[in-house]
């Protein structure tokens, strides 16, 4: 199955329903459907080939969707890109993923030039008069749309970079198979959607989380309307005025909006499904929702960029499991194990392996993009091993119980506090760095960094903070600096981090 020949069907079907709204634009689905064949064969024409990687340097908008389906169609890979990272990342990822092509915007003409001739891009502008050596959006689309013959076992569709935990970051392959069994068919199955559903995200397409509703949309002939940026009214107007049913967010998104939802409840009387994921949904937010909008059926869930949707809280359960992140979504195996390997008894905590048929085929990533020690490490004997730490209780329902890879989410943002330590520790005056994800009541969790300065030295937090914002993007920045004589560290040296998180709880108070 390919993600082409669903979006065939819903031009076919419903040719002139509208597939996808960002502000004053919109794209039906033949239009979506003739768009990407065009783009799919001046592609081609360009000399992309199968497998070759196509970057995405954009923002929410609905070329964003048709671009992804036309890489597609001619058999290459998206490489979608979160506008907030620094140039610094921007340029770990390309020179990792070496794009033959990238769309950009041309606000960012200067930047991507600095880097594509060095990295022998061709370079695709969307607006405006392409310069001398690029290519243009509207020039593609004028390629007459004749047939782009792909392979069937060409399957790759996305490669979603993670973190560069260990000073490379790691590109996570999906495939077409991917997205539809989990966002086709699985999401219909458990939300029932149907082609009737309008679908709000507020979250930006280059993220998981946003992109995953595309799936929806064209296996299922959901309507996506996207927000170019959050703003709560805004956001509360596209629900009234699109009479939106349902709407993904992340949890900080939520306690954002909640204000206008318990002011005006009626202005959310369309909505029956509200889909959340990232970092933990705040007990009190969802019994605020809950009582202004007591039709709204709520789900969240417990996800990875390498497996989807691995735990399921559904609308039922939400106050009465509030602190779980649901029972295994079907379709997915899950054990919990010890360091031997073994599994433990109920309501033990153990590392949390997951598996769901050959990796790419239905649930699970493939591999890490030209990492294939990275891709053995991540498997035994097809189980993932997701480092996270968690336990079930009798009744089947999972608790997340630590992160074994001190990931901290933030504002619905992965943050690897390994990263943030190796940017720190680059500090002159830093002799040892060592972060935390702490509480935060608008963010879920914020980032706490701990200094261990060097000998003489005297640090200035100000000076951190903007030696980080040079390195790293703005949401992965410290919130709090905290300089120390020395690290607490057990005896064979590692910093002992539930120690600092002890410090810093007993500091807040």
């Amino acid at each position: 199955m390919k993600l082409g020949a669903f979006l065939a069907a819903q031009a076919l079907v419903q040719p002139d329903r509208a597939a996808l709204v960002c502000g004053d634009q919109s794209l039906t689905f033949k239009q979506l459907h003739e768009q990407s064949d065009r783009v799919a064969a001046g592609l081609r024409d360009a000399g992309i080939s199968v497998g070759d990687r196509v970057a995405m340097l954009l923002p929410n908008r609905c070329e964003f969707v048709m671009l992804f389906m036309a890489i597609v169609k001619c058999g290459a890979i998206a490489l979608p890109i979160n506008k907030r990272l620094s140039n610094k990342e921007l340029t770990l990822i390309l020179e990792d993923a070496c794009p033959a092509l990238i769309f950009f915007e041309v606000p960012d003409r200067d930047l991507i030039a600095s880097l594509s001739g060095r990295l022998s891009i061709l370079r695709c502008v969307l607006d405006g008069t392409p310069a001398t050596d690029e290519l243009s959006l509207d020039a593609l689309l004028t390629t007459s749309a004749g047939f782009v013959d792909v392979p069937p076992d060409a399957d790759d569709c996305m490669i979603s970079y993670t973190s560069g935990t260990t000073g490379r970051p790691k590109g996570v392959v999906t495939t077409q198979a991917n997205y539809i069994i989990s966002n086709g068919y699985m999401n219909g199955l458990q939300w029932e959607l149907t082609s009737a559903d309008r679908i709000l995200i507020t979250t930006p397409l280059a993220q998981r989380a946003g992109f995953a509703r595309v799936g929806n949309v064209i296996v299922l002939g959901c309507a996506l309307f996207m927000q170019p940026g959050f703003d709560a009214e805004r956001v509360a107007e596209a629900v009234e005025t699109q009479r939106i049913t349902v709407m993904g967010i992340v949890p900080t998104i939520g306690k954002l909006l909640l204000p206008l939802v318990e002011a005006a409840p009626e202005r959310f009387a369309s909505l029956r499904i509200l889909v959340a994921t990232g970092e933990a949904f705040p007990v009190e937010t969802k019994r605020r929702l809950q009582q202004a909008l007591p039709h709204l059926r709520m789900f969240s869930f417990f996800a990875m960029t390498e497996a989807g949707a691995i735990a399921t809280l559904g609308p039922d359960d939400q106050l009465k499991r509030a602190t779980s992140v649901g029972r295994v979504t079907p379709g997915v195996e899950v054990r919990l194990v010890n360091d031997d390997k073994l599994d433990v008894p109920v309501g033990e905590a153990g590392e949390i392996w997951v598996r769901s048929g050959l990796p790419g085929q239905y649930l699970i990533f493939r591999e890490y993009f030209r990492q294939p020690e990275a891709t053995r490490d991540a498997f035994d004997h097809g189980w993932l091993k997701t480092g996270d730490i968690g336990r079930f209780d009798e009744d089947g329902f999972l608790y997340i119980v630590d992160r074994k890879k001190d990931m901290v989410v933030s504002g619905g943002y992965n943050i690897y506090s390994k990263e943030v330590e190796m940017v720190l520790r680059c500090h002159p005056g830093v002799a040892d760095a060592a972060v935390i994800g702490v509480p935060d009541p608008l963010y879920g969790e914020a980032v706490a960094a701990y200094i261990e300065c060097e000998a003489g030295a005297i640090l200035n937090e100000d000076d951190l903070m903007a030696w980080c914002a040079r390195e790293i993007a703005g949401y992965k920045k410290p919130k709090y600096i905290v300089t120390t004589r020395a690290l607490p560290r057990n005896n064979m040296g590692k910093v002992l981090k539930k120690d600092l998180r002890e410090a810093f709880a007993n500091r807040a108070t």
